[in-house]
C-alpha cells in the first residue's frame, strides 16, 4: 500500500514547524513529507531591518533547511503557483522555471504573505519592500550608495534627492526599517565630512492615526517620541499620492526630493490563496480551529495566509499574522494530521498572546511581554532575547549574538556588495506576485493532465 502523501507548502515559521513535528511524531515508513520552497532557508523575518542596517549578516537569519536531526523530507525548490483541491495536485514552478504537478493525500498551506500595494501611480516601479532577504540586503546597498554618490556629487539638487529617505508604514516593519537606517546614516556622518548632516532627512509615514496602534497609547507614544528625538519625522494620516525618480508626493500635497522609497505599508496573503476558490476573510482563507479548509478534503492553512480562529479572544476574533502565533500553529497543524492519519480527533489551536517587542536600534526599544510596559534598555533586552531564544539552531543563534557583540564593540560597515548594482530593483522583482494562476486556469490544466492520462 502507497504512503499517504503530505506536501507542506512555504518554509516560513509555519510551515518549517509543521515539518520539523511531523518529521518527530511520524514513523519513517507512515507517510513521505514533501516541503516546496523557492530557498533552503527558513527566514527569521523580524530581524530584516537589523540585516538592513548591517548589523546581522544575511546568513544569520537564514536557517538551514537542512540541519534537522531527523531530516528526510524532500524538498522541492520552487513556488506553488496553483491548487486543485478536487483533483489533489498542487501546482509547482521550479527555480529553473519548469511546472511540475505534484499530487499529494494532504496539503499543508503556508505560503505566507506578500508585501500589500495599492493602485498608486509609480509606486510598483519605484519603490522597495522589506519582506525577503533580497530586499533586505539590496536596500543596505541602495542606501550606502545614496550617501556614496551624495558624497561625490557638487550638485546640491542631486544631493537633496540623494540624501532623503522616506518608510511608508508606521507598523512594526516600517518602524523599525526607518529607525535601523536612520541610525546607520547618522553614524555614517564621520566617514563622510563632505556631507551636511542637515540634508540627511528621514520620514515615517502612516494612513493611520497613530504609530503601531498595538501596542497601546503610552508605548506607541514613546516610540514616536525616540524616532522623533533622532530627528525622523513622523507623519500620520498620511499616504503616497504618486512615486517618481527622484520625488515622493504625499497626499498632503507635500512633494519631496527622494531617491529611495521603502514601502512597509502592511500585507496581503500569497495569491496562492485565489487559486482555490474558496471562502476568505479579508483575503486569508478561512480555517476552522483545527486550522481545516472547510469542504475541501485533506487541505489544511495556517500562518499568515489562513485565518485561524482566536479562541483565546472570542467568538469572532481571528489570530493575527504574527511569528508568535505561525510558530505555534505549526506544531498544532502537525499533531492533527498525525492524528488524520491514525484515524484520531483532531485538537483545535489555541494560544494567548505574549506581547510585543520593538527594537529600535542601539539602546532604544519598547516592549510589551505579557502586557507589562517597557521602554529603553529593559525592552531592548526582551526583545533581544525573545528574538535570540526564537531562532531555530544553535548555529543561527551564535551566528546572532556574535553579530550583536560585534557590532557592539566595532560599530558599522559601510560596505556595498554590489549585488544587482547595475538594474534598479522594486517590488516587482523580488515577490514574483504575477506567478500565479487563476482558478480556472488550474482547473484546466488539471483537466489537461486527466486528458492525457
Amino acid at each position: 500500500m502507497a504512503r499517504p502523501r503530505i506536501l507542506v507548502v512555504g518554509a516560513g515559521f509555519a510551515g518549517v514547524e509543521c515539518v520539523r513535528r511531523l518529521e518527530r511524531r511520524l514513523q519513517p515508513g507512515e507517510a513521505e513529507i514533501s516541503l516546496v520552497t523557492p530557498f533552503s532557508y527558513q527566514l527569521y523575518l523580524p530581524l530584516l531591518p537589523q540585516v538592513a542596517a548591517g548589523v546581522l549578516t544575511p546568513q544569520s537569519v537564514a536557517v538551514s533547511l537542512r540541519r534537522s536531526a531527523k531530516h528526510r523530507t524532500r524538498i522541492i525548490p520552487g513556488g506553488a503557483i496553483g491548487v486543485d483541491p478536487k483533483a489533489k495536485i498542487c501546482v509547482i514552478r521550479k527555480i529553473t522555471g519548469e511546472t511540475i504537478d505534484q499530487p499529494y493525500d494532504y496539503i499543508v498551506l503556508a505560503p505566507g504573505s506578500v508585501t500589500r500595494t495599492f493602485d498608486i501611480p509609480g509606486l510598483l516601479d519605484h519603490a522597495r519592500g522589506m519582506k525577503t532577504l533580497a530586499e533586505a540586503a539590496y536596500i543596505r546597498d541602495h542606501v550606502i550608495s545614496q550617501l556614496d554618490l551624495a558624497d561625490a556629487s557638487d550638485d546640491e539638487d542631486e544631493r537633496a534627492s540623494r540624501l532623503r529617505f522616506v518608510v511608508v508604514g508606521g507598523g512594526y516593519a516600517g518602524t523599525e526599517t526607518a529607525a535601523c537606517l536612520q541610525r546607520i546614516t547618522q553614524t555614517a556622518l564621520k566617514r563622510y565630512p563632505r556631507l551636511d548632516p542637515r540634508q540627511i532627512k528621514w520620514h515615517l509615514i502612516d494612513i493611520a492615526p497613530k504609530l503601531m496602534p498595538e501596542l497601546g497609547d503610552k508605548l506607541g507614544k514613546a516610540a514616536l517620541e525616540i524616532l522623533q528625538k533622532r530627528g525622523i519625522e513622523v507623519s500620520l494620516g498620511v499616504s503616497v499620492a504618486e512615486a517618481g525618480v527622484d520625488k515622493v508626493t504625499f497626499t498632503d500635497g507635500r512633494v519631496l526630493p527622494c531617491r529611495t522609497l521603502i514601502w512597509t505599508a502592511g500585507v496581503a496573503a500569497s495569491p496562492l490563496v485565489g487559486t482555490l476558490d474558496a471562502e476568505t476573510e479579508r483575503g486569508r482563507l478561512l480555517v476552522t480551529p483545527e486550522m481545516t479548509v472547510p469542504d475541501l478534503d485533506g487541505v489544511f492553512a495556517l500562518g499568515d495566509a489562513a485565518a485561524v480562529p482566536d479562541l483565546a479572544k472570542g467568538e469572532g476574533a481571528f489570530c493575527p499574522p504574527t511569528a508568535q502565533h505561525a510558530m505555534r500553529q505549526g506544531p498544532k497543524l502537525a499533531d492533527n494530521i498525525v492524528a488524520a492519519l491514525r484515524n484520531q480527533p483532531l485538537k483545535p489551536y489555541v494560544h494567548k498572546d505574549l506581547g510585543l517587542v520593538v527594537d529600535l536600534g542601539g539602546h532604544d526599544a519598547v516592549s510589551k511581554p505579557l502586557g507589562i510596559e517597557l521602554r529603553g534598555l529593559p525592552a531592548q533586552a526582551v526583545a533581544r532575547g525573545y528574538h535570540w531564544s526564537a531562532l531555530r539552531t544553535n548555529v543561527a543563534k551564535t551566528r546572532v549574538l556574535t553579530n550583536w557583540m560585534l557590532n557592539a564593540v566595532a560599530g558599522d560597515d559601510f560596505v556595498r556588495t554590489g549585488f544587482q548594482a547595475q538594474k534598479p530593483a522594486t517590488l516587482k522583482d523580488f515577490e514574483y506576485t504575477d506567478a500565479y494562476m487563476t482558478p480556472e486556469q488550474v482547473r484546466a490544466h488539471t483537466a489537461s493532465l486527466t486528458v492525457r492520462g
